[in-house]
């Protein structure tokens, strides 16, 4: 990771740090969101000889989705929650409709930029949500535990 941060150095960008071995990388930038993103990607296509799917949430999004999780929705012994963060081409409430998985066994919500859910351990095989890595949507997310979720939305403990 410590590669990823100096790259994003050498672009401009500044306080850049890394969270957790998962591509999470915390910066500041002047530029609009959509000049990040150009950015990034080219830079990541030069140096690493092909396209990396990227998503550029600013902080106010990742908060407000944070802020939409219910407190007591949590990653622990008896449930697992999850944070989909979503390419803004699939940025769509309709997409859960989509997702190959048995709703009837966890909560799923969609908030702008996200869809997230929580599901009792003892229900996450019978949900089927190990079929949504195979699922052509899959491509459209990247999901993370509500742990990072919260620490990348600045909820630290």
């Amino acid at each position: 990771m410590k590669q990823l941060r100096t790259l994003f150095e050498t672009l401009g960008f500044i306080q850049v740090s890394t969270y957790i071995n998962s591509g999470n990388i915390l910066f500041e930038s002047e530029l609009d969101t959509k000049s990040v993103l150009m950015k990034i990607q080219k830079c990541l296509q030069n140096t690493f000889d092909f396209e990396i799917p990227t998503i550029v949430k600013t902080e106010n999004e990742m908060k407000k989705i944070a802020k939409a999780i219910p407190v007591d929705w949590l990653n622990d012994p008896t449930q697992r929650t999850e944070v989909a963060y979503l390419f803004p081409d699939f940025d769509s409430k309709s997409l859960i409709d989509e997702l190959p998985i048995k709703k009837e066994f966890l909560e799923i919500r969609y908030v702008k930029g996200a869809i997230f859910w929580n599901i009792k351990r003892e229900n996450v095989n019978k949900s089927q949500l190990a079929k949504l890595i195979s699922h052509k949507l899959y491509q459209s997310m990247t999901i993370r535990n509500v742990n990072t979720a919260r620490f990348l939305a600045g909820e630290r403990k």
